[in-house]
């Protein structure tokens, strides 16, 4: 009593060999990773779009703290501010060297030593980022009485 010849056909598939299926799968490998890196990068962009980078904002300070990443987007930055305004990203490669971040008496004596046009550089870029805080009527008067000094 041997296998009818039905029997073992119904069992295998013509043109079916598990090994070769289960071997395509680490060929897709290179493919699952730039899927995953496209869906990354579409969520930044999607992050940064959103509300004018909210919510984008804290997930960058997370990576500036990573070591290799920190530094890199440091050096990044650095280098798109030297090609946009040499006069700021000298200004504040001077200004990080005194530790102004620190004392605000490092921080005079660290614009008395900036050139003209370094410290002008410097001051436009800081107005700049004070008139993007939200302020009150009495905060903008003190503004605008600042400039307008400046000015003349």
């Amino acid at each position: 009593m041997g296998c009818s010849p039905r029997a073992t056909r119904s069992t295998e598939r013509p043109g079916y060999d598990p090994r070769v299926t289960g071997d395509i799968w680490i060929f897709l490998i290179p493919l699952y990773i730039l899927a995953a890196l496209l869906l990354v990068f579409g969520a930044f962009a999607l992050l940064g779009r959103i509300a004018g980078g909210k919510y984008l904002k804290p997930i960058v300070a997370f990576l500036m703290k990573l070591p290799l990443v920190g530094k890199g987007m440091r050096k990044m930055s650095q280098a798109a501010l030297e090609r946009q305004n040499p006069e700021l990203a000298s200004a504040v490669k001077k200004m990080e060297r005194a530790g102004v971040a620190r004392d605000p008496q490092r921080a005079a004596q660290a614009l008395s030593r900036l050139s003209r046009e370094e410290r002008a550089a410097y001051l436009d870029a800081t107005t700049e980022q004070a008139d993007a805080v939200p302020m009150n009527r009495q905060m903008k008067r003190q503004m605008e009485r600042a400039k307008k000094g400046r000015r003349r």
